[in-house]
């Protein structure tokens, strides 16, 4: 146990160590954590550290989910329903397709296994792409395309999974009845993950404690999932509908402490969960290592190689039809959608990184049939999967900020991002328009103190000289100028409270108070900084 623990702090530093490396060299962190896990893995003395396929699929997919469901907007997810579902659901069937069929032609597989191994590498991991794509500042639409499927991707490849496995282990298979099974599933999950949603939210209404709605906020993802896994879905779907019924409702419900509060304790939860994660990904390759000196080299270079290409030859050679075609088709799609630039569309088609749910189902293989003989072609599956996590997620981590660069991808963004942050200014200043009013009808209708009233409007006239008026450069250059110096005036509020509770003026209780106010406020220009618009 002790050495368990050990070896935990380990990944805990190499984690934090390896996202400060990441900032300095301006490169994908999910990159450096594989790399760092595959180098750990051979150091002398180190011992191994598997990666069980439930931790996976039952403890850390059903919070990474849930989180990207809850910050996803429903209203976005809606409006680009239509390629979030080709991408989901098409393009990962089109892939295992492909790959099952190169794998029995070239690689000598039986079309179930080829099915299997498919369906293990369909699905694309959003965490690494999506990271560099927001960095990026690339345009609004990419964005929720590549986070929407990357929240339902998974689900088509873990039904397919099962599916695929089922027919190897009973030796029979339906395409009707596994069509219709796909069908009900779905339409059950999405049910269940609404309902658990509804659940939660007035659970946690009733609750009124920070402490006590982030306890089951936490319990949520595991209810919306762990019940439909267990009766044979998947758990994604509904784990997505809870988290989009949730992001819809939430803000209706949940107290501002709350979301403070909660921010905070998701933003570690899932930061932890994915450092460890691509981490104790790159720590298989000990494993694997060990396991391909009993296997013919030459034999795993071909499959990897074979399997590689046609994971990224299929996701483009299904992306583009599936933009033009029914634009071509549809008139009336074509007037209310008008064809992307082909730029965006190879943007998308060039995201295509595996992650670790491909390799946890390849290791959550049998290691045998029912009728006792060794599962056929399980350590190749392995090897196979293995390697395209790691050359997709290599190279399209290195590779995706030069193209954007070289595609103009991220100037279409920019102009987003300009416009995006000039409504949220005009949102502002009607709402606080719309406050001063609200403050109109209350003078008028109760006996307010010009004291009040006038504190009152102070505060208002504060929150409105906050906002700029232009989104020019010197405008900017004088408002960052300006947030240095509140963080310089905020610093020595906080030497002179520490000089006060030395001397023994204030208690710790009120040194606590004032020092959550100034927290808050720093916050905000934290938030303001971040919002910025890049020109």
């Amino acid at each position: 146990m002790e050495a368990k623990f050990q070896t935990f702090l380990i990944l805990l530093a190499v984690l934090a160590g390896t996202a400060l490396a990441a900032r300095r060299f301006n490169v994908a962190p999910a990159i450096l954590l594989m790399l760092a896990g595959v180098g750990l893995a051979f150091v002398p003395g180190m011992p191994p550290v598997e990666l069980p396929p439930e931790l996976v699929l039952l403890m850390v997919l059903p919070p990474l989910i849930y989180s990207a469901s809850v910050a996803m907007s429903w209203r976005e997810f809606k409006n680009n329903l239509r390629p979030i579902v080709l991408l989901a659901v098409g393009c990962v069937i089109f892939t295992a397709a492909m790959v099952a069929t190169a794998a029995h032609f070239l690689i000598g597989m039986p079309w179930t296994i080829g099915f299997l191994l498919g369906a293990i590498v369909a699905p694309p991991d959003v965490v690494a792409p999506l990271a560099i794509a927001r960095k990026l500042h690339m345009p609004r639409r990419i964005l929720v395309v590549l986070e929407g499927e990357g929240l339902a991707n998974d689900a088509t490849a873990l039904i397919l999974y099962r599916f695929a496995l089922a027919a190897i282990m009973t030796g029979s298979f339906s395409l009707p009845l596994a069509g219709g099974e796909f069908m009900l599933i779905v339409a059950g999950e999405i049910a269940f993950g609404i309902g658990v949603g509804w659940l939660s939210l007035r659970a946690r209404k009733w609750a009124r404690d920070p402490q006590v709605e982030l306890t089951l906020s936490l319990i949520t993802p595991y209810i919306a999932y762990w019940l439909p896994e267990h009766v044979g879905g998947s758990g994604v779907i509904a784990t997505v509908a809870c988290g989009l019924y949730v992001s819809w409702n939430g803000p209706l419900w949940i107290s501002s402490a709350t979301r403070l509060q909660g921010i905070f304790f998701w933003d570690l939860i899932i930061y932890l969960i994915e450092g460890i994660l691509f981490l104790l990904t790159g720590f298989q390759m000990r494993e694997l290592y060990e396991k391909s000196k009993t296997f013919p080299l030459d034999e795993i270079m071909i499959a990897t190689a074979v399997v590689v290409a046609i994971v990224v030859i299929a996701r483009f050679a299904w992306l583009y039809p599936a933009t033009y075609l029914p634009r071509m088709l549809s008139r009336n799609l074509r007037e209310r959608d008008p064809s992307p630039p082909w730029q965006w569309v190879f943007t998308l088609a060039f995201t295509g990184v595996r992650g670790a749910v491909s390799l946890a189902t390849a290791l959550a293989l049998p290691f045998a049939l029912p009728s006792g003989e060794a599962f056929p072609y399980r350590d190749l599956i392995l090897f196979v999967a293995f390697g395209v996590i790691f050359i997709t997620l290599v190279g399209v981590g290195l590779g995706l900020p030069a193209l954007v660069r070289w595609l103009g991808v991220a100037e279409a963004g920019r102009h987003e991002h300009v416009a995006e942050h000039e409504a949220e200014i005009s949102a502002r200043r009607q709402a606080l328009d719309a406050a001063l009013k609200s403050l109109d009808t209350m003078t008028a209708q109760k006996d307010l103190s010009e004291e009040v009233v006038r504190l009152l409007r102070a505060r208002h006239e504060i929150r409105a000289n906050q906002l700029p008026d232009s989104l020019d450069p010197t405008r900017h250059d004088v408002s960052a100028t300006g947030t240095a110096l509140t963080r310089e005036l905020i610093a020595a509020e906080r030497k002179f409270i520490h000089v006060l509770l030395r001397d023994g003026q204030i208690t710790d209780e009120t040194r606590r108070r004032i020092e959550r106010d100034l927290d808050l406020e720093e916050a905000s220009l934290a938030n303001r900084e971040y919002q910025r618009v890049p020109l």
